[in-house]
């Protein structure tokens, strides 16, 4: 772990407590870092750390605002600002960054990884990289880390142990074609709403279950309006670090440079920190009183594999051969 990263790791719990930083001075460029998830989570606070990390390595020439919750719009929304102009960074999910090119959404298809291993390696993997070539070519943003975002589990108000359980299931998934694969591989019913209405949507029945790792899941508070947490682990998930063309052109070569190292290593940091909170949260929600349901992933895994390379991949057969040829 590098200097930056200790530092960024150091930093972020205490800019958890404080918020955003104060806005810079006049002399400062502040870049939008947008976002749809919580101040309380990782993401957010690993993000705030960074900007006194710029601003230090570009000698006070820009620093960061961070903005949470999708108080800027929802994914879709940022992504399309990305081009814009209107946000200059943003964390999206890789089905979201697919609409731009395909095949970089293929890590977030369900079941695509074998375990957690396999996924650092594909993260740090010459084919990942070629993915990232592929997206600027087609988007003119630029894709400069990954961060772990967590397996992601179904939540409902039953428990959900096969396949079956969740034929004729409305389940809430983000508004990404691919975040549907898995339940039409399964039976049940999508419905991609926006993430900021997830909860209301649980609580009044507009859904039955949403999907999402365990972190988030306690920061979005769904444990309060979902009575079961089953275990599936269908999607190994990450988020994809993006600046924007715009700002990325209007970087001196060393200033870029310098973000994108800090991004890297915000990226580092949050990971970090997503898998602590993993390896403890079972416990606490059973704490919680949630029923926590260990899953055998097996029959899921058979149901969704053919969809890899079927009609609605994204991505061609040699892009798949290669990465589960990751070793």
């Amino acid at each position: 772990m590098t200097a930056m990263t200790r530092h960024l790791c150091m930093t972020a719990a205490a800019a958890a407590l404080l918020g955003l930083l104060p806005a810079a001075g006049s002399a400062q460029t502040v870049l939008k870092w947008a976002h749809v998830y919580e101040a309380s989570e990782p993401y957010h606070t690993c993000a705030v750390a960074a900007s006194d990390l710029l601003s230090e390595a570009t000698e006070g020439r820009y620093s960061i605002d961070v903005f949470p919750a999708s108080s800027l719009g929802k994914e879709s929304d940022i992504n399309e600002g990305l081009g814009f102009g209107t946000v200059d960074i943003i964390y999206t999910g890789q089905l979201f960054a697919g609409r731009a090119y395909g095949p970089v959404a293929i890590g977030g298809a369900p079941f695509m990884f074998r375990d957690f291993a396999h996924w650092e390696k594909f993260r740090d993997s010459d084919l990942l990289q070629e993915l990232y070539e592929g997206y600027t070519a087609a988007s003119g943003n630029h894709i400069t880390a990954m961060t772990y975002y967590g397996g992601r589990h179904v939540t409902a108000n039953k428990p959900i142990l096969t396949p079956a359980d969740m034929e004729g299931l409305k389940i809430r998934v983000p508004d990404a074609p691919l975040y549907m694969m898995f339940p039409q591989a399964t039976g049940a019913n999508s419905a991609p709403i926006a993430f900021a209405e997830v909860y209301l949507a649980l609580q009044q029945g507009t859904v039955d279950a949403q999907e999402n790792p365990l972190p988030t899941i306690q920061a979005k508070k769904f444990y309060e309006v979902q009575t079961d947490i089953s275990l599936t682990g269908h999607i190994t998930d990450a988020l994809l670090t993006i600046i924007g063309g715009p700002a990325w052109n209007a970087l001196p070569e060393a200033d870029r440079d310098a973000l994108v190292k800090i991004t890297q290593d915000t990226a580092t940091c949050a990971t970090d920190a997503i898998v602590k909170l993993e390896s403890e949260l079972v416990e606490w929600f059973r704490g919680e009183g949630v029923n926590v349901h260990e899953v055998d992933r097996t029959p899921f895994i058979e149901a969704v594999k053919p969809m890899h390379t079927g009609s609605t991949a994204t991505w061609d057969q040699a892009t798949y051969d290669r990465l589960q040829a990751i070793e």
